[in-house]
């Protein structure tokens, strides 16, 4: 298991997004939309995200869920911004005995 702190994971998180968006001068922030109008990648991009996610998080001895019943709303999903999708797998690592 190799361990990263919060801002290392973010800086995947955000990499990972930037790997698949159209436009490569976009700069990734917390507050990049990811679902819904404004968002920078369609809906086989997000499920090419969620899929290099649970390799990283594979990498790191942790098993990232994005399936959860709530995972697509609009209002409370994980994919709402990429900070909140970064704040999800951050802490599903820090929920199994990850250290910061």
């Amino acid at each position: 298991m190799i361990e990263l702190n919060a801002s290392e994971l973010k800086a995947k998180v955000f990499q990972s997004i930037h790997r698949l968006v159209e436009a490569k001068e976009l700069v990734v922030k917390d507050a990049t939309v990811l679902i819904g109008d404004g968002s920078v990648v369609d809906s086989m991009k997000l499920v090419e995200l969620c899929l290099a996610l649970e390799d990283i998080a594979a990498e790191h001895g942790f098993t990232f869920d994005w399936t959860s019943e709530a995972a697509m709303s609009r209002s409370r999903s994980m994919f709402r911004t990429a900070g909140a999708l970064t704040e999800e797998f951050i802490r599903q690592a820090r929920s199994t005995s990850w250290s910061s």
